[in-house]
């Protein structure tokens, strides 16, 4: 689907404004918003990305992955996200961390990271970009991470490997 993003440059300032085909045919510079939601007994939720998806088909991916669209504030993009996503409302987030990442072929973002609680009773994901959801611990996670029979989001490894204090592709200009 295409939508109008934000352009910034390296101060997360605003440029200008292009279509999501544009910005990734030219690799320009726009935001992203993840969020990593926690069950009470501290697992994370995670998505498994449907078979048809552009980017990443069939890997797991965080609890939501969003691109921020023009005019829209990260924590609208996150908030809209969940809703989309997830099925999911007033769910309340805290900010991590804002980074500069490539996330592939001309795919620049700035983007930041939330955390949050979820009821996994009141998830109902979008079956169209979501094949499934699932929750682990982070430790199911660093595990999950070693074995090459299990397919990830770059980004998702990343944003992972920032949350456990290991060596991340993350450029972290940007602390929320």
């Amino acid at each position: 689907m295409d939508e109008l993003l934000d352009i910034v440059n390296d101060e997360d300032i605003i440029t200008g404004q292009e279509m999501r085909s544009t910005v990734h045919q030219l690799g320009l510079q726009h935001r992203g918003a993840h969020v990593f939601l926690f069950t009470q007994d501290g697992k994370m939720l995670v998505q498994k990305r449907s078979a048809d998806r552009a980017a990443s088909s069939s890997a797991l991916d965080c609890s939501v992955s969003e691109h921020v669209k023009a005019g829209e504030s990260y924590l609208e993009a996150a908030v809209r996200g969940m809703k989309e996503e997830m099925g999911v409302e007033g769910v309340e987030i805290k900010a991590l961390v804002r980074f500069r990442m490539n996330y592939g072929v001309n795919d620049n973002e700035i983007s930041t990271l939330y955390k949050g609680s979820i009821d996994p009773d009141k998830i109902k994901f979008d079956p169209v970009e979501i094949e499934e959801v699932n929750y682990y611990s982070v430790d199911e996670l660093q595990e999950m991470v070693k074995d090459d029979n299990v397919k990830f989001c770059g980004w998702f490894i990343e944003l992972l490997n920032w949350y456990l204090g290991k060596p991340a592709k993350m450029s972290l200009d940007f602390r929320s």
